[in-house]
């Protein structure tokens, strides 16, 4: 009896140790079903409000809501123009292990509009595609200065009629997060997308984006981003700035500005949005 006390001591001393030892950033053990507890939830990312995307992931058991409230786009050329509505277009993350993450895109409801002289107005409405995603995080996720990740897209054509092409579409990317000088927070990423032409054919479109962001405050946040796409039609290249507003650990609301610096680009978007992880 006294030796089976003995061991049952050492046992649990030892797995004391190993617990005291264990890395406060190792989350390996968590799962979909094993939740990470909230005192060692990382720092939240977003994959908003700039089109360059995270390389971080969602904890495993959490989900992050992300959502436009609204935006508008508008474009003008030769004396035509297109204007675009979007009503709470949002992402659901979903935290699945310690470096993998599922999630999925819907626009419940878009309003385009044309104007030029052959027609004086042109008007759609409905729901937009879905696009289902999944993320894997090489490193970083949790220490370090720099970060990789890994996206796989599959759009799904889902649109109301004459909203989108209508097709299967697909894209690959590799975000990267890095530490800047000054307290500057970079991240850039490469993308290639399989999107379906007019000439009735898929071809791949290239696209690259840099940004950097600054706080401005304990709370708040700013942030400048360049973005370029080329490979379907003429080169499209925007410059995106916008500001960030923290309440608490778990929410952010955010409102920013897209303006064209190409002619294929759209000439000023504008967008107000929120994330939220639960």
């Amino acid at each position: 009896m006294r030796c089976a006390i003995r061991i049952s001591v050492l046992h649990c001393v030892v797995v004391a140790c190993a617990t005291a030892v264990e890395p406060a950033h190792d989350k390996r053990s968590y799962s979909w079903a094993n939740p990470v507890p909230e005192e060692k939830l990382r720092e939240m990312s977003t994959d908003r409000p700039d089109t360059t995307e995270s390389p971080f992931t969602v904890d495993p058991g959490h989900v992050q809501l992300e959502m436009d409230f609204g935006s508008y786009t508008r474009d003008d050329s030769g004396g035509d123009r297109v204007t675009e509505w979007e009503a709470a277009p949002f992402n659901l993350r979903f935290g699945i292990s310690s470096g993998f993450e599922a999630g999925f895109f819907i626009v419940p409801f878009r309003l385009e509009e044309e104007e030029s002289r052959e027609n004086p107005g042109v008007r759609r409405s409905g729901i937009g595609d879905v696009t289902l995603r999944a993320k894997w995080n090489f490193f970083g996720n949790d220490e370090g200065e720099t970060a990789l990740g890994l996206i796989a897209d599959v759009k799904l054509p889902t649109a109301s009629d004459d909203m989108d092409n209508g097709k299967l579409e697909g894209a690959i990317a590799l975000p990267v997060a890095f530490a800047l000088p000054g307290g500057w927070d970079g991240a850039a990423m490469t993308l290639i997308e399989a999107v379906y032409t007019d000439g009735r054919e898929y071809r791949p479109v290239w696209s690259n984006t840099i940004t950097a962001g600054h706080d401005l405050s304990d709370n708040m946040g700013a942030f400048v981003e360049l973005t370029s796409s080329t490979g379907n039609g003429p080169h499209v290249a925007t410059f995106n700035g916008g500001v960030t507003r923290r309440f608490g650990p778990n929410l952010q609301y955010d409102a920013g500005v897209n303006l064209g610096l190409s002619n294929a680009a759209a000439d000023f978007g504008v967008f107000i949005g929120m994330a939220r992880r639960f």
